[in-house]
């Protein structure tokens, strides 16, 4: 049996036994498209911190628990008619297919940022009204904003040099430091929205993912911390009745660790 042929295999296993559960199991049996979505969204995230941690057996543990996820709302979705695994699968099989006319039609590229382009443009010419549709509303807050900066760059809405962004950055900073000296706390958070979306936008012309380099830095921070208390707990000495000082030099210890 070849490989393909133990992936099908594996895959039908799955799909049995998701019909068992959803016959059997009192828990699954109450499951709904709205009871899974919250569950949904934390194996995402689950899924993404292991990847940041580049641990690939977790990885695979991650991918099999979200496509867990994808096989329970098929097998819900086929309890009513409304679409089953096959659905869900020619779906995206067609929309790739149609997506790709650089592959599958006559059409040429020259890069990637060409196939993006033209990602977009399919999209509209399918019904969208508008590039930013596709951008989920209840994403976070910074990776909505590194979507709609990488749709609307797809239709050309984009700046041309990085000196041009960066100072957009500094511009946004000196409208910032304005309102902080006025003192109104409504323009100071607009303002200072306008910086964050500012350097977003400018991270993709180094390209860096800004979720990415944040969730670094919180790592970063949580293991210096972590070490700053547990040198505390060595001494036997509350982190609150430590002096600003005592806790530099542990924290310097951490940064060289």
């Amino acid at each position: 049996m070849n490989s393909r042929q133990l992936q099908l295999q594996a895959f039908e296993r799955l799909l049995n036994i998701m019909d068992d559960l959803r016959e059997k199991c009192p828990w699954d049996k109450k499951q709904t498209l709205e009871s899974l979505r919250h569950l949904t969204i934390e194996e995402t995230y689950e899924l993404g911190d292991a990847i940041l941690d580049n641990n690939l057996n977790e990885i695979k543990k991650e991918l099999g628990d979200l496509l867990l996820h994808i096989v329970f709302y098929a097998k819900i979705g086929s309890e009513t008619d409304a679409f089953d695994m096959a659905d869900v699968c020619n779906e995206i099989c067609e929309k790739l297919i149609h997506r790709h006319p650089h592959i599958y039609g006559d059409v040429e590229v020259k890069d990637e940022e060409e196939v993006k382009q033209n990602w977009e443009k399919l999209k509209l010419k399918e019904g969208k009204s508008s590039v930013l549709e596709g951008v989920p509303k209840s994403l976070p807050a910074l990776v909505k904003a590194s979507r709609i900066q990488d749709k609307v760059k797809g239709v050309g809405f984009d700046w041309e040099e990085p000196h041009q962004v960066w100072d957009k950055v500094q511009e946004e900073l000196n409208e910032l430091q304005v309102e902080v000296v006025a003192g109104n706390q409504d323009k100071i958070e607009a303002e200072f929205g306008d910086v964050l979306f500012s350097m977003i936008n400018y991270a993709r012309f180094l390209n860096v993912n800004p979720e990415d380099a944040l969730e670094r830095t919180n790592k970063k921070f949580i293991k210096r911390f972590q070490y700053l208390e547990s040198k505390a707990g060595e001494l036997g000495k509350p982190l609150a009745d430590m002096t600003l000082a005592e806790m530099d030099v542990f924290w310097n210890e951490a940064k060289k660790h």
